[in-house]
């Protein structure tokens, strides 16, 4: 008679957890990374392990009383927000991004892609053969289109004789820290899906943004601060502004504890921060252990892996709560650091205030700084508007290089200047030089790059001489993307999460990384 101890059938003809688990993490290294239903079979087996073995979380309640730091990550990785334990895929050379998002599509023609040609093309006739089936705004599709040339002056700078419009010039004096790229180029034609594009890698809204990627797969450096902080502001040209909704810094399915925090200038800097009224520090926080403890007995019922990000939101608010008042006190920085931005950086919610918040908060360990500014829609009115712009961005956009220069940072900080997309040759409107404008145009554009991983002092990609068409070296937004993970050491295919059956990530299946970019 056999032992029917090893021969007995598991209960329910189930296979043992171990089992479970091992095939479950298989398929998950397989398919490149860890899906919410792998992470609830983890966290179940460890309830169920340390239920089973109660001698053994006293021994361990014990050891960590004896030493808190016993059982902690190392210093470099924040406890609330860990790096994913694939993640980096290889040493980056940026440790943080600063994007400057210019939101309305900055003209390429009055700034960055300098085209002398059409100072003797002006007023030129295009007519069906030279747009190729181009689509064409609303806007514009039914008017006379003539070749329109810029009023402003070009001139070179630095040792790279980078080519800049004479409304930059604190720019220009950085040049040889620039990497202008003149031949990017998207698929959108229309703000908001342009913006969203960008932001998402998807035109329709609902996908994570670019900073809740970054946070998902590097974490934060700073337990006291979000990894992502989002800041805009207003530009100073008449015309209204673009709407930019909060869906662009949203996590979409990935964990809320992702989504970016938008910092405001008036008011409170993040909304619902401050303790009411007849609530002190002590009473907030015996009132957010209750309330975390409930969270936790729900997630044990239910396991939503929403539940313990919304314990982890909370807890960072309350230590926000200190972080983030210092952070926003400027006045330590010293005067010539103030006067370097600019006047307007003492004047909480401009473009200048922002980016010295963002070198504060790169020098925190925040891993994701999206700031915004708006206005630079100049459909007409281009000569009044797009001076008034360009003031608001050049200095600071220029200081915040040197400044992280000075300091040692700008070699681990990527710096990303541009907007959606670009504009057309032709005026909109007709060719009233006082008056002119620009309608929106996708298939060129410039940016430029400055910083962590990437080659200073060059000029990428060439255009033909209408700045219609590219003629050398095209970068996509998802080129961008892909570059841009890059340089933070992440392979952009191997960033992905799981959602509705699906593996999604960045740059959808598209993307490369541009070497000619990196340093």
């Amino acid at each position: 008679m056999h032992c029917s101890v090893w021969t007995k059938p598991l209960r329910n003809n189930r296979p043992s957890a171990a089992l479970k688990i091992a095939e479950t993490l298989q398929m998950d290294r397989n398919a490149g990374g860890m899906s919410p239903d792998s992470e609830r079979t983890l966290s179940l087996t460890r309830r169920q392990l340390l239920a089973r073995n109660s001698a053994g979380i006293g021994s361990v309640a014990l050891a960590s009383l004896l030493n808190e730091k016993l059982f902690a990550e190392p210093p470099r990785v924040a406890s609330s927000r860990q790096i994913r334990p694939s993640f980096p895929n290889f040493p980056g050379k940026a440790k943080r991004v600063i994007y400057l998002f210019q939101s309305g599509a900055p003209s390429q023609f009055e700034l960055w892609d300098h085209k002398p040609k059409l100072v003797q093309l002006h007023g030129q006739p295009l007519g069906a053969d030279f747009f190729k089936g181009q689509r064409q705004t609303g806007m514009t599709a039914s008017q006379k289109k003539q070749v329109c040339r810029s009023i402003y002056t070009f001139r070179k700078h630095g040792d790279s004789g980078a080519e800049i419009s004479e409304l930059l010039p604190h720019l220009g004096r950085v040049a040889d820290d620039l990497c202008i790229v003149r031949s990017v180029h998207t698929d959108a034609i229309n703000h908001d899906p342009a913006i969203t594009f960008f932001q998402t890698g998807f035109q329709q809204a609902g996908r994570p943004s670019m900073g809740a990627w970054a946070s998902y797969g590097l974490g934060s450096q700073n337990a006291n601060l979000p990894a992502y902080v989002v800041m805009i502001s207003h530009g100073s040209a008449k015309r209204d502004s673009q709407a930019l909704y909060g869906r662009l810094w949203g996590n979409g399915f990935l964990p809320a504890s992702h989504q970016g925090v938008k910092f405001r200038a008036t008011g409170d800097p993040v909304l619902y921060l401050s303790n009411p009224a007849g609530i002190d520090s002590h009473r907030r926080r015996r009132i957010l252990d209750l309330t975390n403890e409930l969270n936790r007995k729900h997630h044990q019922q239910v396991g939503d892996p929403e539940t313990l990000a919304r314990i982890q939101q909370a807890e960072l608010a309350f230590r926000m709560q200190t972080s983030v008042p210092e952070l926003l006190d400027i006045a330590s920085e010293p005067r010539h650091v103030l006067d370097l931005y600019g006047p307007a950086a003492r004047q909480p919610g401009t473009y200048a205030a922002n980016c010295l918040l963002a070198r504060r908060l790169a020098e925190r360990g925040v891993r994701f700084i999206q700031l915004y500014h708006r206005g630079w829609d100049q459909h007409g009115d281009l000569p009044r508007d797009l001076p008034l712009q360009c003031g608001d961005v050049d200095q600071a956009s220029a200081a915040l290089i040197t400044d992280l220069k000075q300091r040692g940072m700008l070699d681990e900080t990527l710096i990303i200047w541009g907007g959606e997309f670009g504009r057309t040759v032709y005026a909109q409107g007709g060719l009233n030089m006082k008056r002119y404008g620009r309608d929106h145009h996708p298939r060129c554009f410039s940016i430029w790059m400055a910083g962590g991983g990437i080659k200073p002092g060059i000029t990428y990609g060439t255009t033909d001489e209408f700045s219609f068409d590219i003629v050398d070296k095209p970068v996509h937004v998802y080129d961008l993307h892909a570059t841009m993970l890059h340089c933070l050491g992440i392979d952009h295919q191997q960033l992905t999460y799981k959602f509705q059956g699906r593996r999604y990530r960045l740059t959808d299946v598209h993307g490369r990384v541009v070497d000619g970019l990196l340093a």
